[in-house]
């Protein structure tokens, strides 16, 4: 049997879906960038209010991370208070139908009864 050498090699480096992940992965980015994308521009505390369990800290780190990933834009407004715009970039767009659907696939598991992990917490040793 002849085995697909592309997914056979999918090393660590080289791998495309560890990149796509790399980019998206995480605790806060998919959610951003689907609020992002349900209200087109959103501000730092609007972010803040809508993701409610992040810190200001990991906030902070995960928009400059989806920044120098290309995936939102960055908008500074040179005004007192100061005013921040975020918005999604072409790049960042594409994946929306991707979450869209992983989205419709928690629904449904949801809806099912298959929650066991939103009642689990995780234990670091």
């Amino acid at each position: 049997m002849k085995k697909n050498l592309d997914y056979d090699s999918c090393t660590e480096i080289s791998c495309s879906v560890d990149y796509a992940f790399r980019r998206i992965g995480g605790k806060y980015k998919g959610r951003i960038l689907w609020h992002l994308s349900l209200k087109n521009v959103l501000r730092y505390g609007e972010l803040r209010k809508t993701l409610s369990d992040v810190t200001p800290k990991m906030l902070t780190q995960t928009l400059r991370e989806l920044e120098e990933d290309g995936l939102i834009n960055r908008k500074v407004f040179h005004e007192v208070p100061p005013k921040v715009e975020y918005t999604l970039t072409e790049i960042g767009a594409e994946l929306i139908p991707f979450i869209s659907h992983l989205k419709s696939w928690g629904d449904k598991q949801r809806a099912n009864g298959n929650s066991k992990v939103e009642n689990k917490k995780l234990t670091v040793s």
